[in-house]
């Protein structure tokens, strides 16, 4: 066996060791999710703390759009604000 093959190999089982573990990863943490649903489903105010999700989401979503979708003011609008009240300060 060449250092090449060997080198591939390594990649290779290294390869397979990342997946493994993301795949263990991505289960155990479906699993604890569907634990933590079940729990919320027995709750008797279960209606109330979905209510309360939304509206906290829809907060969040109001946020995140008011953050990035705000078009800034243009720069020469600022630039001429300032102008205006430094006029204004020096009386001309």
């Amino acid at each position: 066996m060449t250092r090449q093959a060997g080198q591939d190999e390594d990649r290779d089982g290294a390869a397979l060791l990342v997946a493994a573990g993301l795949a263990d990863l991505a289960v155990s943490t479906i699993g604890q999710a569907l634990g933590a649903m079940r729990g919320l489903l027995r709750r008797s105010d279960a209606a109330e703390l979905a209510a309360e999700a939304e509206r906290d989401l829809m907060a969040r979503g109001r946020l995140a759009l008011d953050r990035y979708a705000a078009v800034p003011p243009a720069h020469l609008e600022i630039l001429a604000r300032h102008t205006l009240a430094r006029r204004a300060d020096d009386g001309v």
